[in-house]
């Protein structure tokens, strides 16, 4: 905690501030960067829930590393969309954070979160179940469950089970049903969310990834036949964007 942060709070121990007062402060506090062209915003999570995140991809050296070093002070970090050479400069700059290569996932400061997801085999059942089309599609299906995993949900990830072959999802009928949120990752022609949603009472999150041959567009058919569903009770994020999903997921109530 920075020392602005303690004053405030000293502030409103000593009755000089009130809670209301003391949480606007909090609220709408920033680090400039000037450098990198940083404004890293510090207490995201007091206003919405979720601490602001690092997106790797397109972020020189020098960036990605001075956004996770001004976070760090404030609490957990996670960086997303990280190549491999990114994550090994992140994991070789943090030794004590964990580098998530097929997830494309690195943290620190989390108590090893993400380090438990890493774990295999990963359980089938969870609150919050992220459901996956084929094996092509585990880089977003993992970008989800990490990300579900650092934020602290109680998760879990069903793979290979798309429409090709149905009978697949059969095993897993009662974790889908017992789940509060399902996210379904799906690419080709995006149909597994859709079926998902008409054996549900849960919310389902439909996530099109760009796994697929020429007529499927780099996901934008799977985001069609998705958007397109009739059965009710089924968002959908953009095309490959587990993090995204897995952030709706989390505010979910249950």
């Amino acid at each position: 905690m920075d020392s602005g942060e303690l004053k405030i709070l000293r502030a409103v121990a000593d009755g000089r501030l009130s809670p209301e007062a003391a949480l606007e402060h909090l609220g709408a506090g920033c680090v400039h960067d000037g450098l990198h062209g940083l404004t890293l915003d510090t207490q995201r999570s007091l206003r919405t829930g979720l601490g602001e995140v690092v997106f790797g991809q397109g972020k020189s050296d020098d960036a990605l590393l001075a956004a996770v070093d001004g976070l760090c002070g404030h609490g957990a970090v996670l960086v997303t969309r990280l190549g491999r050479r990114q994550g090994v400069l992140l994991q070789k700059n943090f030794p004590q954070g964990c580098f998530w290569p097929e997830a494309r996932l690195f943290s620190v400061n989390d108590d090893g979160r993400l380090l438990r997801a890493t774990r295999v085999p990963r359980p089938a059942a969870g609150d919050i179940l992220v459901v996956s089309a084929g094996a092509a599609d585990a880089p977003v299906a993992l970008e989800c469950y990490g990300t579900l995993a650092f934020f602290g949900k109680n998760c879990g990830h069903v793979s290979d089970v798309g429409v090709a072959g149905l009978h697949r999802l059969l095993p897993h009928i009662q974790s889908l049903r017992s789940a509060r949120a399902l996210v379904a990752v799906a690419g080709m022609e995006g149909a597994l969310p859709g079926v998902l949603a008409g054996l549900v009472s849960c919310p389902v999150v439909a996530v099109p990834t760009s796994v697929g041959y020429g007529v499927g567009q780099g996901g934008f058919s799977a985001l069609a036949t998705m958007l397109c569903h009739c059965a009710p009770g089924m968002a959908v994020v953009n095309i490959d964007n587990g993090f995204g999903a897995a952030a709706f997921a989390a505010k979910i109530p249950g």
